[in-house]
């Protein structure tokens, strides 16, 4: 795992937490900044999975359990892309605040990863 990266993914996760959760206070909808912000944050899982697959290749090993950071990675890509499918769907200010949370816990999970792997 790349130290700068993992450290761009859990800051961009928390902007994108308090993004949607003052787009909740303002009891606004999901809009194109709140879910484009879901979606950047699901795309750079994405790069996240491919880095990982990459970087023991390069010799970059995990230290701690692979299997317990491969499923930290998978779900962390899972909540943003379930979470935005169900914002889609429910189009009431408390698919924001779901967001926000979502962004919160993979600020969190990227932060174990980042723990684990080394």
């Amino acid at each position: 795992m790349i130290l700068w990266y993992a450290i761009a993914v859990i800051a961009l996760a928390l902007v994108a937490a308090v993004l949607c959760l003052v787009a909740a206070l303002r009891k606004r909808v999901p809009d194109d900044i709140t879910m484009g912000a879901t979606l950047l944050i699901a795309l750079l899982l994405i790069a996240q999975i491919i880095i990982s697959i990459a970087a023991p290749f390069s010799g970059n090993h995990a230290t701690g359990d692979p299997l317990e950071f491969w499923m930290y990675l998978i779900v962390a890509l899972l909540l943003p892309l379930g979470a935005g499918f169900w914002a889609l769907l429910d189009r009431t200010r408390w698919a924001n605040l779901v967001l926000s949370v979502v962004h919160f816990a993979v600020a969190v999970m990227t932060y174990r990863m980042l723990v684990i792997w080394g």
